[in-house]
């Protein structure tokens, strides 16, 4: 069989062209579950993570002929937090898979996550034989025992899902697959396939396929509009996540207009946080400094990049609300004015590397002159080490700022809680890439797992600060060793849910439980045969981290927190209580 087919990704799909050879025959007989994997191959895919069964089994032993590389995982969801990592640290299409099931739906938390972080994931699962179904098929798969809207249709989960049951039915998915790929965005999709049908021969052969996506260019007239409503007066840019790509743009517009720039907890780095036009983090455990800024030398208007301002980005703050509104830019016409629909937003849809490549060409050729401001930039309060106590985390913060943040290329991820909170408030990052949080789905044991697909994809180091729950929640530590994968994990271990003990209390709600019996990760990590060491007082921090940035396979660093330490949780708090979620 000749299945090739190539695809150019660009930053919108206004247009769209296609070939398509009608000549190519296959030169071998390749059943279903080849066939399926080396559409996979031809698209891209260098990594496949899942936990197996027998009802994959066939396309299992395909993808173990191919040139991907499959890894056996402990747990579905770890299988897909990982790939959605992978994803981002490759940029490329990756695969989970499962078998019927609990297969399936233990993979749906990562899924889920996939479509809310914008990940690229192709997922693939088995159902039930048409002739066993409805006869108590084991773990049957099926619209007997399963509901099918949702599991096994597009949205809103998936991007697209089908059901494989006859060979006919591949060149459809195989089209729709690379459409989907070539997006600018993300795309998750999910391949059903009946287990009676994989190892069937193909009776057609699958065609070239060849989708190039040209990026619709920002006219004239809208840059010149943008230009216009930007140079009225001091404006600032709000940077994220999807501005990553477009850092350097960033970076540039911003010194030539001087504009004062802040950024979304998951768009830290793409402007550089010791940068002295860099305002803050806005959002959870963000910055006070921006509300500083926004009430003291509130702008005109607001520069949006990439981000959807989402709750946890804004708290949909009216502080937040420039003088005279938002010129909002991204990839999803639906984003602008969505989360602020009372505030004056000019849309604008657009790649925003492409965007701000147009806009820097249009400033330079009309100077914009403004006024040189004082900004009040965030400085993190630096506390000396004590010999005695509990480590507090902010002296934690302060250790793996430099030796992990600023003496290492390591890219950092922080789990969601209060290990987050205290990251986002805390750390530094000067250039983009280097850090991971996800505050859309924000799901526990998305890091303690995904650090396994990251490491792997970016073949080094990767460091995953997380609180002691989601580490015993789903940790993928014999995964990491089983491929020698060398991650690290750094535990604040506290013997609590903190953000919950924390939260709840600042709510007004007293007597919950929240208390974990206290483990030792050491020894767990150890039991499955990677290292680690146990952190008791802050003199032990700098050579603990030393050991672990240089150990060689997985490595945890358990860290015994002072659960007295209020994280920077806040803001996250007022925000529930102005929602009904308070006993005041």
């Amino acid at each position: 069989m000749d299945v090739k087919f190539q695809y150019t990704q660009a930053n919108n799909t206004k247009q769209l062209s296609s070939k398509q050879p009608s000549d190519s025959k296959p030169s071998k007989t390749f059943s279903v579950a080849e066939a399926v994997v080396k559409i996979l191959e031809d698209m891209g895919v260098q990594y496949a993570f899942g936990v197996s069964g027998g009802a994959i089994a066939p396309v299992w032993a395909a993808l173990h002929q191919s040139s991907i590389q499959v890894l056996h995982f402990r747990h579905e969801a770890g299988a897909a937090f990982a790939a959605i990592e992978a994803h981002f640290a490759s940029e490329r299409p990756v695969v989970v898979f499962t078998t019927t099931g609990p297969g399936i739906t233990n993979a749906l938390t990562g899924l889920f996550a996939a479509r809310w972080e914008g990940a690229k994931v192709i997922f693939l699962s088995p159902s039930t034989s048409a002739p066993q179904r409805g006869r108590w098929a084991f773990q049957e798969t099926s619209s007997y025992t399963m509901p099918s809207v949702g599991l096994f249709t597009s949205e809103p989960v998936f991007h697209y899902a089908t059901t494989i049951e006859c060979c006919d039915e591949l060149s459809k998915v195989h089209r729709r697959l690379t459409l989907g790929i070539a997006r600018p965005d993300g795309f998750v999709a999910h391949l059903n396939i009946s287990t009676n049908i994989q190892t069937s021969s193909l009776n057609t052969s699958l065609p070239r396929v060849a989708f190039s996506f040209a990026p619709a260019a920002v006219n004239e007239e809208t840059i010149a509009e943008c230009t216009r409503l930007l140079s009225e007066g001091p404006f600032a840019i709000w940077v994220g996540f999807g501005a990553r790509g477009a850092a350097a743009e960033i970076r540039q517009l911003a010194e030539a207009t001087g504009a004062a720039v802040m950024c979304s907890p998951r768009g830290k780095g793409i402007f550089p946080e010791n940068h002295p036009q860099f305002v803050g983090v806005t959002g959870f455990a963000g910055h006070t400094s921006v509300l500083t800024y926004m009430q003291e030398q509130r702008p005109l208007r607001v520069l949006v990049l990439g981000t959807r301002l989402s709750e946890w980005t804004s708290f949909w703050n009216s502080a937040m609300i420039p003088k005279r509104g938002f010129v909002h830019v991204d990839i999803d016409p639906e984003v602008p004015g969505t989360a602020y629909p009372s505030a004056e937003t000019f849309a604008i849809q657009s790649d925003v590397g492409m965007f701000v490549k147009a806009l820097i060409k249009y400033f330079s050729q009309h100077p914009n002159q403004l006024t040189e401001m004082l900004l009040p930039g965030s400085k993190p309060v630096i506390l000396n080490p004590r010999i005695e106590g509990l480590v507090r985390p902010e002296v934690l913060m302060d250790a793996i700022q430099r030796q992990i943040v600023e003496g290492s290329d390591a890219v950092v991820m922080a789990e969601g809680g209060n290990s987050l909170a205290w990251a986002i408030n805390l750390l530094r990052f000067a250039k983009p890439g280097r850090f991971r949080a996800s505050t859309r789905f924000a799901s526990m044991g998305h890091f303690v797992t995904g650090v396994v697909g990251a490491s792997l994809a970016r073949n080094g180091k990767t460091v995953a600060i997380v609180g002691d729950g989601a580490m015993l929640m789903n940790n993928e530590i014999s995964t990491a060793v089983r491929y020698q994968v060398a991650a690290v994990w750094i535990v604040l271990n506290d013997g609590r849910y903190s953000m919950c003990d924390q939260g709840m209390a600042l709510l007004g709600f007293n007597d919950v439980d929240v208390e974990i019996p206290q483990a030792d990760f050491v020894k767990i990590a150890c039991g499955m045969g990677a290292d680690g060491i146990r952190v008791e007082t802050e003199p032990e921090i700098q050579a603990a981290l030393e050991k672990a940035m240089a150990s060689t396979c997985p490595y945890v660093v358990d860290v015994v927190i002072d659960p007295t330490r209020l994280a920077p949780i806040k803001s996250h708090i007022h925000n529930l209580i102005a929602q009904g979620a308070t006993n005041y």
